[in-house]
């Protein structure tokens, strides 16, 4: 299928039409609910300063006219799908923290998302590699990747979800949410290029929806394990019909509005 084109504007652009693929689409299951009432104080102070890092990148912005996404695609003209927005992706070559924006073709539900990673020079020496016997793990590769998050944005360039995805959607390494969790705090983008209130903002959206990234990576576990099971233990990280595991809603008013209801 041909590479479409969308629109790069103050809304961040309107999806354009396409193949009608479910697959591909997040928010086809009911959400996940997150209970934030176990999450100990200390987290949810860090939690409540990430909302107050989030809404001075949207204050910053939104005086200047434009938004997180917009301000990501500054300088092209045109928004392709399927093509990593900035060119090479964001990496911070200290902490091993990577993203990227893109959209998918034929999903109308969204404008496009980020994927967060950490690449293996942020790997803590904990990390066990633990997974079931016969999944193809890949992680003999030269600089292993691990995929913590997507997070969908609206037209507008704001944050409506977040979602967890199959290994073979983001070409990771795949190591278990035990694991994983282990990372979240890892992710750290900590220079200018290609904007640094973009940069503050991703990082900072790690923070804020912490138990709802935990949440998805666990979820994701049990996805792939019960289809490994339904399919007589086969390898599930590399089945094309198993794409998006799970999914939640992320607005970060409603974030802070239940923290603040937690500190009452």
């Amino acid at each position: 299928m041909a590479q479409r084109a969308r629109d790069i504007g103050a809304p961040a652009g309107t999806p354009a039409a396409g193949d009608g693929s479910d697959h591909r689409r997040p928010f086809i299951d009911p959400p996940l609910a997150v209970d934030l009432s176990d999450v100990p104080a200390g987290e949810l102070a860090g939690m409540r300063a990430a909302a107050d890092e989030i809404r001075e990148c949207h204050r910053v912005l939104e005086r200047g006219g434009i938004n997180i996404v917009g301000e990501l695609l500054r300088g092209h003209d045109t928004f392709f799908e399927e093509d990593h927005y900035p060119t090479g992706d964001v990496l911070d070559r200290e902490t091993g923290a990577q993203y990227y924006y893109h959209a998918h073709r034929g999903n109308a539900l969204e404008h496009g998302h980020f994927h967060t990673f950490v690449r293996s020079r942020g790997f803590p020496d904990t990390l066990t590699g633990h997974a079931p016997d016969g999944w193809d793990t890949r992680r003999e590769a030269k600089d292993p990747v691990v995929h913590l998050v997507a997070i969908s944005m609206d037209e507008w360039g704001f944050p409506k979800a977040l979602f967890a995805t199959n290994a073979w959607v983001t070409s990771e390494s795949w190591y278990s949410a035990d694991d994983v969790e282990q990372l979240i705090d890892r992710f750290v983008v900590d220079h200018a290029y290609p904007s640094w209130p973009t940069n503050r903002w991703v990082t900072a959206m790690l923070r804020l929806f912490r138990p709802q990234v935990r949440a998805l990576l666990r979820h994701r576990d049990q996805v792939l394990e019960s289809w490994s099971r339904q399919h007589g233990d086969a390898d599930p990280l590399h089945d094309r019909t198993l794409e998006v595991t799970g999914w939640t809603l992320a607005s970060v008013d409603a974030q802070r509005h239940a923290l603040d209801a937690l500190e009452r």
